[in-house]
């Protein structure tokens, strides 16, 4: 059964909205009104990213992206690690967002061509609170979010690890450490911090749910192994934030 997607009430994320008018009293001057703030985001990201659905499905579309969307940026990211983030970005993405672009053959292998990807720029503390509040707002997707189940759980390293790369094959794609793993999609040892959980079990479950483009396979899984990788990527996050 093809599942319907509803966009939630224009006053879904009234609550967010309000709050994060509450904090633009530190905002620098130029930016203290609701206005100027999604002017000011539609102008900074809108070049790169999508900040309001995609008009255009098609792989041409999808093959000239320049930056994942955010126009779900609420349903999928946690606000503190966006502040933080744009404080001191680096790159998630290895090989950008569409990586047959920035990849070319040698007699070695496949490498990376850094040379047409672009750093994201560094915003100031105030600002990046104010950008990562109203982010929060953008949360079309509530109804998928709202058929999740997961409530998380405890994996070993190593059987996480083996299900990860043997299993479920995610390592072709993804790295689950920093040195180990595939470079064409986003990297996953910070995902626990960088993700909302019912977001990783959500898009695990239906890539094209989120993107209709997506380049992750939908391997068909029932709510357990998808909760299991969920798991594993909370166990790898919460690692590496005992060895800091």
């Amino acid at each position: 059964m093809k599942r319907l997607h509803h966009r939630p009430p224009a006053t879904a994320g009234l609550g967010l909205l309000l709050a994060t008018l509450a904090a633009l009293t530190a905002l620098p001057s130029g930016l203290a009104g609701a206005a100027e703030l999604a002017d000011k985001v539609t102008k900074d990201c809108g070049g790169c990213h999508d900040l309001t659905g995609p008009s255009d499905d098609s792989l041409a579309a999808r093959s000239e992206r320049q930056a994942p969307p955010l126009y779900y940026a609420g349903n999928k990211f946690r606000e503190d690690w966006v502040v933080s983030w744009l404080q001191k970005p680096s790159r998630i993405r290895p090989a950008g967002d569409f990586p047959p672009a920035h990849v070319r053959t040698t007699a070695e292998g496949d490498v990376i061509d850094a040379s047409g990807l672009i750093d994201h720029p560094v915003l100031p503390a105030a600002e990046a609170e104010a950008v990562g509040g109203y982010l929060m707002t953008l949360r079309p997707h509530d109804d998928l979010i709202a058929q999740e189940d997961y409530t998380p759980g405890k994996v070993s390293l190593r059987m996480g690890a083996m299900d990860f790369v043997k299993f479920k094959g995610c390592a072709a794609c993804h790295r689950d450490t920093p040195k180990l793993g595939g470079l064409s999609g986003p990297e996953l040892h910070t995902a626990w911090q960088r993700l909302q959980p019912e977001f990783i079990t959500s898009y695990i479950r239906d890539p094209a749910a989120w993107e209709p483009r997506s380049l992750m396979p939908n391997q068909h899984l029932e709510s357990g192994p998808i909760h299991k990788l969920a798991n594993y990527l909370r166990a790898i996050g919460e690692s590496s934030e005992e060895s800091k």
